[in-house]
């Protein structure tokens, strides 16, 4: 072994001799590493313990602690001395500590770093990227991976050392909120990759700027201002913010503005955003919302109609709030309320033109000028006293004409009429409608007690449900008429002190219950359909498209069963009510009516019977004026007979 070969050149020599070849190995150690391979560089402090080891286990048997010749013998407390000397010229380090390093050499793909301790280490070049004119001499600072690693070498890395720095400026600044550069060097999902000091960090995209940003490409490769705002400690990912510096500016200039604002205050702005509900307006470094009913004194249905992103107005400040920083802003107060200047010809009485512009349900709203409206109430709409949907007479937008009911300027109201624009039709009614004339009108609603029939505008009655037909009932009027749909009527009445009619249609043909009285007579047997049927008893369709009713007990049939549904069968009439147009009908009645008279036809068949035994019986008599034993067989024949007959005639009781 190497070592052996240098004991075996050192024995036999004086200790001048010995000296003198530890300062050539010293010498050797400090020569300039450029001119050794970078593995022997890396050796040539070779850890004490290598030789111990090598001691006790090559030379088990050897005494290092003897010198043959006696030219030199250390003590072991001399021993231990030198060696606490020695290892005091290193400096004590740990794994993973950051310590400055000097490179001593360079090769084609490494740097040697000394750092003060027993050995030097190899960074690859591969992490000195960021330093292209990186050279000899320079101190850098390096993290220390493992004192020893498996060959025996002290294990560095620049890299790591780099990144926890940077990740322990990153927490600094997070804590401190100090504001850091860092370039932006790619894209990713949801936002982008900065580079801060080495270490990557996420920008978010909504934290990119405070508008929305959808082009996230044009901001690669710029390196900008950013703000740290969450850190991770365990995973060691860091978001930042650019918009948070952003906002920061824009609150100490907003600040400084709302400072110096007063209420009626007069500023310029440009519409920075156009809203549903009205628009924001840049004052110069802080925003301000212009309401929409701020924006007119007439009404407005969006603010884009007035208003668009980029247009310079003046507004007047209504509020600001320093706690919450905001600032309410109006245009319409710049001109005066056009209630203040209503023109002269607008008075009681007048005709005037206007736009729909709301509709209620208890009327709608004209506006006659910008910011001067009026109501239409459901009752002037017209002469009718019957309800009137608002929402379907009016259209947004249309233009009608009314008169000006009343008028209060100071508390800015007017009621309009549009009925008033015609002479009343109810003063005159008679002339027109009187009783008894018959007409064609509309239906115009339903409801479950009649329908309502629009004649002419504004005049119209109600047909009772009673009054729709003579013949059948209805549940509900829409089973006989649709909402729309012409009608024929009669006018039976007139109220013209509630503005009403009655109106009938079955009063337009003759009442023909007097006719089915003699048609329908009680007894008499029909043939009928089941229509309908409940617990109570079931509806039967008669001839003449009459409606009869048959109780439950009445359904019975001969076979013990029920009458069904659409079941066609023979029903007798048991009830007739000319007056309240009903009839009652039975099944049961005809089949229980025919068992009866057969009862009755064989009961008088054997009366019949009987009678004539009788007579016979009496005219024997009158014949035969004493009894021979012949004749009292005879007899006795004829009573068997009579007896028979009574008894067949029992039975058939």
């Amino acid at each position: 072994m190497e070592e052996n070969q240098v004991h075996s050149e050192t024995a036999g020599t004086t200790p001048e001799s010995v000296e003198s070849v530890q300062t050539t190995a010293a010498a050797a150690t400090e020569a300039p590493v450029a001119e050794t391979p970078a593995a022997e560089a890396v050796q040539t402090r070779a850890p004490r313990h290598y030789y111990k080891e090598v001691a006790n286990t090559s030379h088990d048997d050897f005494d290092w602690s003897v010198d043959k010749r006696n030219v030199a013998s250390y003590k072991e407390d001399d021993r231990k001395k030198y060696d606490q000397v020695y290892d005091g010229t290193f400096k004590a380090i740990s794994e993973n500590e950051l310590m400055m390093g000097t490179i001593e050499g360079m090769t084609k793909t490494d740097a040697i770093i000394n750092i003060g301790f027993k050995s030097d280490g190899l960074i690859s070049l591969n992490e000195f990227r960021d330093m292209p004119n990186v050279q000899i001499g320079d101190v850098v600072e390096v993290m220390v991976v493992e004192k020893e690693d498996r060959g025996g070498h002290l294990h560095l890395s620049r890299k790591m050392a780099r990144a926890a720095r940077s990740w322990q400026q990153i927490v600094d600044f997070y804590k401190t909120g100090e504001v850091v550069t860092g370039t932006i060097t790619s894209k990713t999902k949801g936002g982008l990759i900065v580079d801060v000091h080495g270490l990557e960090t996420f920008l978010p995209g909504s934290q990119i700027d405070v508008k929305p940003v959808t082009d996230y490409d044009q901001y690669v490769g710029k390196t900008m201002d950013f703000k740290v705002v969450k850190i991770n400690e365990t995973i060691r990912n860091a978001v930042v913010s650019h918009k948070a510096l952003i906002e920061s500016d824009i609150e100490q200039q907003r600040s400084v503005i709302i400072g110096q604002l007063e209420k009626g205050q007069v500023l310029e702005g440009t519409v920075k955003n156009v809203t549903d509900f009205g628009a924001f307006i840049d004052l110069g470094g802080v925003d301000g919302l212009l309401y929409i009913t701020d924006i007119s004194w007439g009404r407005v249905t969006h603010p884009s109609e007035v208003l668009h992103n980029g247009q310079k107005l003046n507004v007047v400040v209504l509020d600001f709030d320093d706690e919450k920083k905001r600032i309410s802003l109006g245009l319409k107060q710049l001109t005066p309320h056009p209630w203040d200047n209503l023109p002269e010809a607008i008075v009681e009485g007048a005709k005037v033109k206007g736009k729909v512009v709301n509709i209620e349900d208890y009327g709608a709203f004209l506006e006659i000028l910008p910011g001067v409206e009026g109501l239409v109430h459901v009752s002037e709409i017209t002469w009718s006293s019957q309800p009137i949907n608002a929402k379907e007479f009016f259209k947004l937008g249309e233009e009608h004409e009314a008169v000006v009911v009343t008028l209060d300027k100071d508390e800015r109201k007017m009621s309009l009429s549009i009925k008033q624009l015609s002479a009343d039709p109810w003063e005159t009614i008679e002339n027109k409608f009187p009783i008894d004339s018959r007409h064609h009108g509309v239906v115009k609603n339903i409801t479950p007690y009649g329908v309502f029939v629009e004649l002419e505008t504004g005049i119209g009655g109600m047909i009772h449900i009673s009054d729709l037909s003579w013949i059948k009932r209805y549940n509900h009027p829409s089973e006989f008429v649709k909402t729309g749909e012409g009608i024929d009527v009669i006018i039976l009445g007139i109220d013209k002190e509630n503005r009403k009619l009655s109106l009938g249609h079955k009063q337009l043909e003759e009442d023909p219950w007097n006719t089915f009285e003699t048609v329908f007579p009680i007894g008499s047997i029909h043939e009928g359909s089941v229509t309908r049927k409940d617990e109570k008893g079931a509806t039967v369709q008669l001839q003449y498209g009459l409606e009869a009713y048959a109780p439950a007990r009445h359904l019975r049939k001969e076979d013990g069963n029920n009458v069904e549904v659409e079941e066609t069968l023979p029903f007798m009439i048991i009830e007739f009510d000319r007056n309240d147009k009903r009839i009652l009908v039975s099944h049961s009645k005809v089949w229980e009516q025919s068992k009866n008279e057969e009862k009755e036809a064989v009961k008088k068949e054997a009366a019949s019977e009987n009678e004539k035994t009788k007579k016979a019986v009496k005219n024997i008599q009158s014949k035969v004026e004493k009894p021979t034993l012949g004749d009292l067989g005879a007899l006795a024949s004829i009573k068997d007979k009579l007896k028979k007959a009574e008894d067949d005639a029992s039975s058939a009781e």
